[in-house]
């Protein structure tokens, strides 16, 4: 009985609440990033095992920040999040609220980028009929109002994509919204160009909105019954509720765990039901038997992967230095697979701290250089981290990049994990621009821009750095060279300005040359400054 007791007081303890947080933080933003049309089915059930309504707020957010780097991906998200609505309607109805706040600011500080992509999810939200269809001629009202190009550009985006279910559910107030666009042109006081974009969205109402249905039918998971719409006004007074993103303990943290176990066995449970309504008797039990073995083994592993998490937390925090720590964890025996626990424990970590520490990079050092195993495992964790760069916070951001230029620079790390990043114009983001120049800016001061360069330029691993300085076009060239140049780096480039230069003069005129050389050879910084200009410009954000 004292045992019981003990071992729920641990599990009530801050620090495993904060462990437990952490994983879910994983868990969910894991689920959320790998979210596709082909496995959403999958997606469900391994969402709603974990507490959605501990981790509404980071659901949200993870959609939300998934969502504006994937535009594309929209109405996979809109119809993941139409699931979870009918279970958890909290959760729906805050994320709805935060797109909504999040458009009055695109908004008002007149962002079209922002807005695009905002209203392309509320549209889905609305076709998935998580959000009414006042909310959506709301919008449309709100934008047409004071009508300018890019305003309305984003009226006949938001249109186009639930245009279709907006003539079924409010035909009025679709024919109302036309009426609106026809004035806008009659009146002629805005570009041809979004005039022309107009005109394909009036040809596009003509044709009943064919190419654009409201839902696909591969992501139409909801029956109609079990459908819960949201009325929510863009009048309201609107409430994020930011705090839900945050860690914060919770006194009666068992009792709402247990609560949720029994919410997740009666949705789980419900969708085996219907999942296996068509089959036959023997097939069901079949399958239910399988299923409860695999729920078990995955129940298990999960709860090992915390219990490791917490084990590695406590061998940390309980040692007096890094080398301390690296020998502690050395002891601990991992079952296998479980090293890139450890190796992303250790990123993990290092990314929280205000500023980057080196012990926490010497100690991945320490397990690359004592097993292939951890090498491979940490150069997982940098495909990982740079295909989730957007995520990241710019603190975190920074130290990330600092930890994987150490682990470069003392050779712990292979060189060949650059052949992940792709610096172009089209593939570059503000947060991937700032991890590539903090990384070799990491690596300039670790090994001199001589040594740096020496290892740039080694004709073995060419394959693997010609996505940072590519060859394949004069326009990802140019981009590359300007970029290292205005973090400072231009002497990395100078392989590329040869190629550029050689490639000009295969294809320009010799004129053309001559024109620029007083330029460059002469000094003509007045001449210079504009260009200049247009490279800082081009790389404010960094």
């Amino acid at each position: 009985m004292m045992k019981l007791e003990s071992e729920d007081d641990h599990k009530s303890s801050i620090e495993y609440q904060r462990l437990t947080w952490d994983a879910l933080k994983k868990s969910i933003n894991g689920l959320v990033n790998k979210l596709t049309v082909s496995n959403i089915n999958n997606i469900i059930p391994e969402l709603f095992a974990e507490n959605l309504i501990r981790g509404r707020g980071i659901f949200c957010r993870s959609c939300l920040k998934s969502q504006i780097a994937s535009p594309h991906f929209t109405d996979v998200l809109a119809a993941l999040v139409a699931v979870v609505n009918t279970k958890f309607p909290a959760v729906g109805g805050l994320l709805l609220t935060r797109v909504l706040v999040q458009f009055k600011r695109a908004f008002k500080h007149n962002d079209k980028a922002q807005l695009l992509s905002t209203v392309k999810f509320v549209a889905h939200l609305v076709n998935q009929q998580v959000a009414n269809d006042i909310i959506a001629l709301e919008l449309v009202t709100v934008l047409l109002q004071n009508p300018t190009d890019d305003t309305v550009e984003v009226a006949v985006a938001f249109v186009t994509e639930c245009g279709s279910i907006l003539q079924d559910l409010s035909p009025n107030g679709l024919h109302g919204i036309f009426e609106r666009f026809r004035g806008i042109l009659h009146e002629g006081e805005i570009d041809k160009r979004v005039q022309f974009l107009i005109e394909g969205l009036f040809a596009i109402r003509k044709a009943k909105f064919q190419g654009n249905p409201a839902v696909r039918p591969e992501l139409d998971l909801v029956e109609q019954e079990d459908k819960i719409t949201h009325e929510i006004s863009l009048l309201d007074e609107l409430d994020p509720e930011i705090t839900l993103d945050i860690f914060k303990e919770d006194p009666r943290f068992l009792e709402n765990e247990r609560r949720y176990e029994d919410l997740k066995k009666s949705i789980l449970g419900d969708e085996d039901e219907e999942g296996s309504g068509d089959e036959d008797d023997d097939d069901d039990d079949d399958k239910d038997e399988e299923d409860e073995k695999q729920m078990k083994i995955k129940d298990g592993t999960e709860t090992d992967v915390v219990n490791l998490r917490k084990k590695i937390y406590l061998t940390i925090k309980s040692s007096i230095d890094f080398k301390e720590a690296g020998q502690k964890l050395m002891k601990i025996k991992l079952k296998p697979g479980q090293e890139m626990v450890l190796c992303s424990m250790i990123l993990d970590y290092c990314s929280h701290q205000r500023s980057f520490n080196q012990e926490y990079g010497r100690l991945g050092e320490g397990f690359c250089m004592m097993n292939k195993v951890y090498q491979e495992k940490i150069d997982e964790c940098f495909v990982q981290q740079y295909s989730m760069i957007h995520h990241l916070e710019t603190n975190k951001l920074h130290n990330v990049a600092k930890f994987f230029a150490y682990l470069l620079a003392t050779d712990a790390l292979p060189w060949h994990v650059l052949a992940n990043i792709r610096l172009t114009e089209e593939d570059a983001t503000s947060s991937s621009r700032i991890f590539i120049k903090t990384l070799f800016q990491e690596l300039s001061e670790h090994l001199g821009i001589r040594r740096l360069n020496e290892r740039l330029s080694d004709p073995t691993m060419q394959d693997s750095f010609e996505s940072i300085f590519p060859k394949d076009n004069a326009k990802n060239t140019r981009f590359s060279i300007n970029f290292f140049t205005a973090i400072g780096l231009g002497g990395l480039t100078e392989n590329l300005r040869r190629y550029l230069k050689n490639m000009q003069q295969k294809k320009k005129p010799a004129y053309d040359t001559q024109i620029q050389k007083p330029l460059l050879r002469r000094g003509g910084l007045d001449k210079a400054l504009p260009f200049l200009s247009a490279v800082y410009y081009s790389f404010r954000l960094i």
